[in-house]
């Protein structure tokens, strides 16, 4: 009891926002990975959708994806308004902060771009997980390199994904540093090192996951 009280402060829901963050982009890493067998051929991310949508595993995993999505958007939002309520005015005056506060236009936009992005998964899962149905040359196996072929065959399409992974990669530069901090493990001789890690993870995976579609578009 004592350590669900414990959770549900303010400094408990930026544990939890932490962790469960951090174990979002574990989960977009493994995801980009996958997604970019796409560009060694139709029949190898065929093969690779058909491994993993076959896996008896892969629906108790998209339930435990679920629950960390929802717990990270509740505890995320409890401690914005925890902060609200504790400082009920606002700043008159805003200014961008150097040194420690690392305040930038990410940090001061995580609510903004973590609803954006919210919308942009509903999409994308309805789009993908829920689109059309082609069968493969290879009988009972779906031909998802076809559907994505057909989906980024639209400009329109391109466009929204890419800037969609743009507002992904602010989110996880200033997130991912964040959360370090909140668990405790950006000491100061680490912080730079820490923020590097930020960065480069935020640009890999959205320009991992924004180069596919372009791909598609160009050369599919």
């Amino acid at each position: 009891m004592t350590s669900l009280k414990a959770l549900s402060t303010s400094v408990g829901s930026k544990f939890l926002v932490a962790l469960t963050g951090l174990s979002l982009v574990g989960f977009l890493i493994a995801h980009l990975i996958g997604n970019l067998l796409l560009l060694a051929g139709p029949d190898t991310f065929n093969a690779y959708g058909h491994a993993l949508i076959s896996n008896p595993l892969v629906i108790p995993a998209e339930f435990g994806l679920l629950g960390l999505l929802l717990l990270h958007i509740y505890k995320a939002l409890r401690h914005v308004l925890l902060g609200r309520r504790a400082r009920p005015h606002r700043y008159t005056m805003r200014q961008w902060a150097g040194g420690p506060s690392r305040k930038s236009w990410s940090s001061t936009t995580m609510a903004v771009s973590g609803v954006i992005l919210l919308i942009f998964l509903v999409t994308h899962i309805a789009t993908f997980k829920f689109g059309p149905y082609y069968p493969s040359a290879d009988e009972g196996v779906r031909d998802l390199s076809r559907l994505v072929q057909e989906v980024f065959s639209s400009p329109g399409y391109v466009v929204f994904y890419v800037v969609a992974m743009g507002i992904i990669g602010m989110h996880l530069r200033h997130g991912i540093s964040s959360a370090f901090q909140s668990l405790g493990l950006m000491t100061p001789g680490w912080t730079s090192a820490v923020l590097s890690v930020g960065l480069g993870l935020a640009v890999i995976l959205a320009g991992g996951f924004a180069l596919i579609p372009v791909w598609v578009y160009l050369f599919l």
